[in-house]
């Protein structure tokens, strides 16, 4: 087992974090529409299956995640295939355009370097596929006074990045067009990229 293998168990353990997803009310349904159904789905970052068991009724579902452990529920619960994957590693274990979705929720920030997993998913995309994921809104209202008054915003120790709508849309570039929609937050109607938790994209391949 990696140092990350272990770093990742014990804060998905430790942290109350099976049986939880950030934000699952809010992102779940936004995810879904745009899934659609009778695909071959790849859900990086599974974990426990949490968000996965949304998805499964309708389309064939593999989890990927570092966390074995989670991996294990996974298969008790949903029984889909899954698979240990440390997305920073390389090149993913699946043929050139082998899925029709892949879905990556609260998952790039944790990335060393976001662009090989993005990479990778662009290649095992068959034309027309998409990817659909979410990030932290790190660049929200509370955040920015949170920095500005020299307090640090980001509490989780295992977020190395912080996404801009702009860098988002950099980081997808290779993608025919980007969708991003802001969701969450107790004032997201006033401002979505000011007020949004959650950052949304859904890229197609071309």
């Amino acid at each position: 087992m990696s140092v990350l293998q272990e770093v990742y168990e014990a804060h998905h353990r430790e942290g109350g974090r099976y049986g939880f997803t950030v934000g699952e009310a809010r992102r779940t349904p936004w995810i879904k529409a745009r899934v659609g159904n009778g695909n071959r789905m790849l859900d990086i970052g599974c974990r426990d299956g949490t968000l996965t068991r949304h998805f499964v009724q309708d389309n064939s579902v593999v989890g990927v995640d570092i966390d074995a452990q989670a991996l294990v529920r996974v298969q008790k619960e949903l029984g889909i295939e899954t698979q240990v994957l440390d997305i920073n590693a390389g090149k993913f274990p699946f043929e050139d355009a082998s899925f029709d979705r892949v879905v990556a929720g609260e998952v790039l920030e944790h990335t060393q370097f976001p662009w090989i997993p993005v990479d990778e998913i662009f290649r095992i995309l068959r034309p027309g596929g998409r990817f659909i994921g979410s990030v932290p809104n790190a660049f929200r209202l509370k955040n920015r006074i949170e920095f500005l008054f020299g307090r640090d915003f980001e509490v989780d120790p295992t977020h190395l990045h912080q996404f801009s709508p702009q860098a988002i849309r950099k980081l997808l570039g290779q993608f025919s067009s980007v969708e991003i929609e802001y969701l969450g937050g107790r004032r997201r109607n006033l401002h979505p990229r000011l007020f949004g938790a959650h950052l949304m994209w859904c890229a197609e391949k071309a």
